[in-house]
């Protein structure tokens, strides 16, 4: 470290290094010298460089993967089915380079290029552990390929941990970020239905919701009927259904495709790519490197503070050094835990910020792969249009007024109706079979789960620092397993869809149960909670370390529970909020 070694040799020239102090950000090349930086450009981080920049500072984003560049660079958005070589079917090399990704269900011929070789990008499990690490590295991550569920918390989520005594408390509650969901709501845009669920609350600023088809209104009025706590509605997505002209710039309303693991030609759903970044760069003050892989932040022991990054050119393993007043770590829970424990000094041998000793443990992620499926008789004269991408979803119903059943916390059931297809089961020959193949099948209900996971110190994350992949980074290995409470809980799922389904009247239900594998629901999050106690969290309340102020981690390393709904718009929030907070610290001169 150039300030180090300065002192070091003011210090044998004879000087009282107390009183001669030259700093770190004087001694800095100014090419390389910005504001703030933000490490990955995903969810969270085209969140932070579109705050950044939009209040006038110089931001500097670092993507380890590809420049992707909206609708330039998606090649397959308007391809057809015959278009694709091998009918969109997988070859064999494909399918051993992606061995893990070909598992995630939007992955095919046509978004194989927004994910990792598998090949290429290893990590480690106990082999009875296993642990599905989906990923994108690009311009956008996986902001490209997420689910696009739109959730909030409630207080039922930020209060979970300290009624049941399970981990540490939140340092927040509901009404510290209500104001910045509205705020991402109404920039990103999100269709929802307004309803009086108070353990999903609704946004300010929906635009209007998918409508339900036929088949779903049918369920919906049949269980609402009989159940007096459950509620089927419309799933709050990020698409714009609706849109003033110039509400959203440069993105219009979704075209009902549901191609959107392709890459959005129409910026319907929100990405970085369609939405934040193009926002950061139109400011002027925004600076992204592609192809930079942050191999740690650098720590200025004197300063105590963070005052740069090292980073690994991945086409031609040079290393720089890149320095800024504020650092936020955007990288993805695990690649964000992993650089702050190669992060080492001789004050945090464990980790940077790791006075608790805390990072890299209690991880979470939602557990699924429970649910089933049924006829319904009638309606053989209602069709929909088009491809709606969204859900239906019934909002959690255990355990949300007390604890009335033998296992902790709750879940939610998503699904929807559709009409089986014209070519599904038909069978024949001649003139017959012909006419039958122009007939759409009868109406098919499906529901599966999402649900919480409790947080566990033996769900860790770690790196092997005598291991290193082909860039020099150390080897990440995760082990964890769902305890007895995921599966009391899955038993309940299963009886209770189950039962849905009967209720709804539904013919030939179909059920499944699968073992359930951590990161297949691909919601890992909590390995650098927050928390109020310094002893026990590595953040406080605005995503900012206690042991290093001016360094602050907002993607899923934060969570502290990991509640039953999809967390993305939860990150977002707490982005947003964050950079707000450090702005005004940066003001005060207080980092």
């Amino acid at each position: 470290m150039c300030t180090l070694r300065l002192r070091i040799a003011l210090k044998n020239a004879g000087y009282a290094v107390n009183y001669l102090y030259i700093s770190v950000m004087e001694m800095m090349n100014d090419s390389n010298t910005y504001d703030t930086i933000v490490v990955g450009s995903g969810m969270t981080g085209g969140w932070a460089a579109k705050e950044f920049t939009e209040k006038g500072l110089s931001t500097l984003v670092l993507e380890r993967g590809r420049d992707v560049k909206h609708v330039k660079d998606y090649p397959t958005a308007n391809m057809a089915p015959w278009e694709f070589k091998h009918r969109g079917h997988l070859t064999r090399k494909e399918k051993e380079q992606y061995f893990i990704q070909s598992q995630k269900y939007n992955f095919d011929a046509s978004s194989k290029h927004f994910f990792v070789n598998d090949q290429e990008h290893r990590y480690e499990y106990p082999e009875d552990k296993p642990f599905k690490w989906f990923r994108g590295y690009q311009t956008g991550g996986r902001s490209l390929l997420w689910g696009r569920g739109a959730y909030r918390f409630s207080d039922l989520e930020f209060k979970a941990n300290a009624k049941d005594g399970i981990g540490i408390d939140w340092p927040i509650r509901y009404k510290d970020i209500a104001p910045w969901y509205d705020y991402i709501e109404k920039f990103i845009g999100v269709a929802g239905a307004q309803h009086d669920v108070w353990q999903l609350p609704s946004g300010k600023h929906y635009l209007p919701p998918f409508e339900l088809n036929y088949g779903e209104k049918v369920v919906k009025e049949r269980l609402e009927a009989h159940y007096s706590d459950r509620k089927l509605i419309p799933n709050p997505v990020a698409h714009i259904t609706k849109a003033k002209p110039g509400q959203f710039k440069g993105r219009s309303a979704c075209q009902s495709r549901n191609l959107c693991h392709r890459g959005c030609p129409y910026g319907a759903y929100f990405s970085s790519n369609s939405s934040t970044l193009p926002a950061a760069y139109d400011t002027g003050n925004l600076t992204l490197l592609s192809n930079t892989l942050v191999h740690s932040v650098i720590y200025d022991e004197h300063q105590d503070k963070a005052v740069g990054v090292r980073v690994i050119n991945t086409q031609t393993n040079q290393t720089t050094e890149y320095f800024a007043r504020v650092i936020f770590l955007c990288a993805s829970t695990l690649i964000s835990t992993a650089i702050l424990m190669n992060s080492k000094t001789s004050r945090f041998s464990d980790g940077l910020a790791n006075s608790s000793g805390v990072l890299g443990h209690y991880l979470m992620d939602h557990h699924s792969k429970v649910g089933g499926m049924g006829i319904m008789e009638g309606g053989e004269d209602r069709i929909y249009q088009g491809f709606r991408p969204a859900m239906t979803a019934i909002p959690r119903f255990r355990n949300v007024n007390g604890q009335e059943m033998d296992f902790l916390r709750g879940y939610g059931v998503w699904g929807g109706a559709y009409r089986q297809g014209t070519n599904a089961g038909q069978v024949g020959i001649g003139a017959g079979l012909k006419q039958k193949l122009t007939q759409y099948g009868p109406w098919i209900m499906s529901l599966g789960t999402q649900a919480e996971t409790l947080p566990n110190y033996n769900n860790q994350v770690e790196i092997d620092e005598n291991k290193n992949d082909k860039w020099g980074f150390p080897m990440i290995k995760v082990t964890a397993e769902y305890g007895e409470n995921e599966m009391l809980m899955r038993e309940d799922i299963y009886q209770q869809i189950e039962e849905m389904l009967e209720v709804a009247g539904l013919k030939d239900i179909e059920m499944h149960k699968e073992t359930p594998v951590f990161g297949d629901t691909i919601h890992e999050m909590g390995t650098a909670r927050m928390g109020r106690d310094q002893s026990t969290s590595v953040l406080n309340g605005y995503n900012q370390c206690h042991d290093v102020p001016n360094l602050f981690v907002t993607d899923g390393s934060c969570m502290v529970s990991s509640g039953n709904v999809s967390t993305s718009l939860t990150y977002m929030a707490l982005t947003a909020r964050a950079c707000d907070y450090a702005v005004k610290q940066m003001k005060k001169g207080n980092i």
